[in-house]
């Protein structure tokens, strides 16, 4: 099956599983003479609730028109009450990424994230948004960086303590020191697709190529594909020289990415970060 029979077949299922009370208190579904033969929507309601023409949708449905803009899109999503994976979905069918109805990088974090986050006993670990805030951390990646409960909201983002404690805290492993700046800006590329009006985010990515050559470069270059693990050379007040990597993994449909800390096996880091105590009176968010 093609992307544009499978974005038909998507439409078409979509549309089928509404009902018309389904619909928006505040619209009014246009009358019909014929007789409703299935429980879903009819096309010509989904185009009135999209305002699209009703030839327009049934060709999309067809399989037979133009790729649709990601306006057309996203008025799509809102007819058919897409939630945020499902509305993605329908822009890879489409092949297009679709901006967030809210403009700004999700805050919330979903239960069971948090949950994952809580049962990593002993593996450092902090989730992000697409806009790299540090969101939620356990007790672990309190102990390995810094108490983030103490940071400023502002300064609670992966780009900004990355480059604060540049030189000093944590740099990159031998053959691999620009892999965090190439990831981060492949990161902040997709939210800033995602998010074209969040001036906060914009106002981030100037900063970090700002102090960041590397990370310029990759921005300029359009570098669009992350590095999910990164080596790293972390100078530990206690605990002394580690060499560990960094794991990024997305949690899908949730904007969110979980970040993990790790050693190899049996190696002097591995056994340092098995060894790992938080402060006295250090918090982490959930």
């Amino acid at each position: 099956m093609s992307s544009q029979e499978d974005l038909a077949d998507f439409l078409r299922r979509r549309r089928e599983g509404l009902r018309p009370e389904d619909a928006p208190a505040h619209t009014t579904l246009p009358p019909s003479q014929r007789a409703r033969r299935t429980p879903g929507l009819r096309r010509e309601e989904v185009a009135t609730l999209a305002q699209v023409s009703v030839s327009y949708y049934e060709r999309l449905e067809q399989a037979r028109a133009p790729r649709p803009s990601p306006q057309v899109l996203s008025a799509l999503a809102r007819a058919l009450q897409l939630t945020e994976a499902e509305r993605d979905h329908l822009a890879r069918l489409a092949g297009q990424v679709l901006p967030t109805e809210n403009g700004s990088a999700p805050e919330h974090v979903p239960e069971d994230a948090q949950q994952l986050l809580g049962r990593l006993d002993g593996i450092p670990a902090y989730i992000v948004n697409e806009r790299q805030d540090i969101v939620a951390w356990n007790a672990a990646a309190t102990a390995l960086i810094t108490d983030f409960s103490r940071l400023p909201p502002g300064l609670r983002n992966l780009t900004r303590i990355a480059t604060r404690f540049r030189g000093t805290l944590c740099t990159g492993a031998p053959g691999s020191e620009s892999d965090f700046s190439l990831h981060a800006a492949a990161q902040l590329r997709a939210a800033s697709v995602r998010y074209p009006t969040d001036n906060g985010l914009a106002e981030l990515i100037n900063e970090f190529a700002t102090h960041d050559p590397d990370f310029a470069r990759s921005w300029h270059k359009h570098v669009v594909r992350p590095i999910p693990i990164v080596r790293k050379n972390l100078h530990h007040p206690s605990l002394g020289a580690l060499e560990i990597d960094r794991h990024t993994l997305s949690l899908p449909g949730s904007g969110f990415s979980l970040v993990m800390y790790t050693a190899e096996a049996g190696s002097a880091s591995a056994a340092a970060l098995r060894s790992l105590r938080p402060p006295p009176g250090t918090t982490r968010a959930m």
